[in-house]
């Protein structure tokens, strides 16, 4: 561009012949640009759209307002599965990434440039996803939907009546899509690919007891609870009465009893009926026809790294040897290291003893290394509200020991963190889970990085664009600097032996997590079995045939689940450490966490690339 411009303006004029052709490669640049421009924001903006239309429930979260985002009226709905289904998915993908093709990236804009290449990898690796018809498991014990569409139901947000319509609405559809479910299951069971039997049975057990006559009959289920209580900022809002509300509340207990709990009850009825003798236990994916090629694939989908399997041992293996020398040194260095170790853990101890106190103080500590929020479009720079819940009991045998709901992309301003009071203690283990879930963690980067996106008017479909690596390795990222804050808090308290106590525990975690992504890969590519995993964990003191049992089967059944959140860790750290290579003495950590914070959500290839170019 500045060329022509440079001959156009320069005090030696052109012969008019040189200028003439000069001045239509200018026109026809222009339009090209334009016209590439153009074509990307409207394929972007179908992308974006076609994504929500057919789930309401991910619209509903994305967006508080849909129609700023030119989403209009749709007709609620749950994504029912078909048989044809992957077909149909297939052609749509075929669409997308015909269109993208033709476009020329070097006519883009730089934030245009890089969503395309966000863009193009994800399509390009979505669609390889078809040489796996059946592997996906929407049903799993620990993170199925069986358990997981309570949880979203319950924190369906009511901005407005229509809120309330809607959410009456995909609860009345709970009988298809569990029925769906359950059509593809038995497609799963012919092609061969059914999960185990024992995997079957916890499903089924949930599926019985997540939903319960008792509670509905009693009006103390959290999904009839919840529903009141959403409904009361409406009637303080003036957007209805109690009488409506009361109305509202009926409609709610009818379709629970009528609707949900028999799609319940029917799907744990089908499951019964597609297991065999039930003592089938999980295995690794090798073991499935094209098992460890689908295991690849899904390592590069839940992580964002393309790595081969050598490589991700060269990284696992240095690193856990790395950790467990440094945790045996710390025990070493103290007669008392294992004693006093055990009694801090178990003890109740911590300075702080409520989560508010625990998120303000992991706020103040991260000031001076993290950037402040954007001011996004829709918020101004404040920290956003924040509510922690605790789990309903009928949920915390299914659910994790905590979890962050990410706010829709023009609401930041409520969030939530939900905390399993049956599996997460307090003490040291909830403030570190705090600095996993809220600050610096989920909460801080999901609320940053929407804001900037806002701020900087950046093609919102980036936000149906999944990388669950990125954000899992910044939470554990962050939540191995919560371990030193914690110490640092110990010591201001004069407490050095609780301090001591929580980096070894930190190194004990670290190791402990290494450990689990290295059986991850023993169990899913190499065919480790379960008397293989109990003989390494015995190595390391879990002696327990029930522990190893658990640890066994919980791998098996939520395959790089692990990698996901360790290898993704790793990646970030590698990235840190090319950051401090290249910007010598220019680097600091608010630096680097400021430009990864700009770069994501993304995955490592993109934000590799953007840094050695940066």
């Amino acid at each position: 561009m500045k060329k022509p411009f440079h001959f156009l303006f320069s005090k030696k004029l052109l012969p008019l012949y040189f200028l003439l052709p000069m001045l239509f490669l200018l026109t026809f640049f222009l339009f090209s640009s334009g016209k590439d421009a153009k074509a990307f924001d409207n394929l972007t903006e179908d992308i974006f759209q076609n994504e929500l239309y057919g789930n309401t429930l991910n619209l509903h979260y994305t967006l508080a307002n849909p129609e700023n985002f030119g989403v209009a009226r749709y007709e609620p709905m749950l994504p029912v599965y078909s048989s044809d289904s992957g077909e149909q998915s297939e052609a749509v993908l075929h669409d997308y990434i015909t269109r993208l093709s033709a476009i020329n990236i070097k006519h883009l804009e730089e934030e245009q440039q890089y969503t395309y290449k966000l863009l193009e990898r994800f399509l390009s690796h979505t669609q390889e996803s078809s040489a796996f018809p059946y592997y996906d498991e929407p049903l799993s014990p620990a993170s199925g939907m069986q358990s997981q569409l309570p949880i979203l139901f319950a924190e369906y947000a009511f901005r407005s009546v229509e809120d309330v319509e809607d959410y009456l609405a995909l609860l009345d559809q709970t009988d298809e899509y569990f029925a769906s479910l359950l059509v593809y299951e038995q497609e799963k069971k012919a092609a061969g690919l059914l999960q185990a039997d024992t995997s079957l049975q916890q499903v089924r057990e949930q599926c019985y007891t997540i939903l319960s006559k008792e509670e509905l009959a009693q009006g103390t289920h959290f999904l009839q609870t919840t529903f009141s209580e959403r409904l009361q900022k409406l009637i303080q809002d003036g957007k209805i009465t109690q009488s409506e509300a009361k109305q509202y509340e009926a409609q709610n207990d009818r379709l629970l009893s009528t609707v949900m709990l028999p799609a319940y009850e029917a799907l744990g009825d089908g499951l019964f009926l597609l297991m065999e003798d039930g003592t089938s236990t999980p295995t690794g994916l090798c073991y499935l026809p094209k098992g460890q090629d689908y295991y690849l694939w899904l390592v590069e989908k839940n992580t964002g790294c393309a790595l081969t399997i050598d490589e991700i041992k060269a990284i696992l293996y240095p690193r856990f040897e790395a950790e467990y020398m440094e945790l045996h040194e710390m025990l070493s260095a103290r007669e008392d290291s294992i004693s006093l170790w055990i009694q801090i853990l178990q003890g109740s101890s911590f300075p702080l003893l409520t989560p508010e106190d625990m998120l303000a103080d992991l706020q103040e500590r991260m000031r001076t290394d993290f950037p402040p929020f954007p001011s996004g479009l829709f918020s101004s720079d404040a920290p956003p509200a924040l509510s922690v819940k605790t789990v309903s009991e009928s949920l915390q045998d299914y659910c994790a020991p905590a979890f962050y709901l990410t706010p829709p992309l023009d609401d930041t301003e409520n969030n939530v963190i939900y905390i399993n009071e049956k599996t997460t203690p307090a003490g040291l283990a909830l403030y570190t889970t705090l600095a996993h879930e809220g600050y610096p963690g989920h909460l801080y980067q999901s609320v940053y990085s929407q804001r900037a996106m806002s701020q900087d008017d950046e093609n919102p479909v980036r936000q149906v664009l999944s990388y669950s690596g990125y954000l899992e390795g910044w939470a554990l990222y962050v939540e191995f600097i919560s371990y030193d804050y914690a110490a640092a808090l110990a010591a201001e308290e004069g407490d050095e032996d609780a301090a001591y106590a929580y980096i070894i525990e930190k190194h004990n975690r670290n190791m402990q997590l290494c450990l689990y992504a290295l059986l991850d890969v023993s169990i899913h590519y190499d065919g480790a079995s379960f008397e293989q995993i109990q003989q390494v964990l015995s190595s390391f003191g879990v002696t327990d045939l029930e522990t190893a049992r658990h640890v066994y089967d919980y791998i098996a059944e939520e395959p790089s689940n692990y990698l996901k959140y360790y290898l993704s860790y790793l990646e970030i750290l590698r990235l840190k450490e090319e950051a401090q290579e290249k910007w010598g003495k220019d680097y600091s950590d608010l630096k680097f966490h400021t430009f990864f914070l700009n770069c994501g959500p993304s995955d490592f290839s993109t934000i590799a690339e953007t840094l050695e170019a940066d």
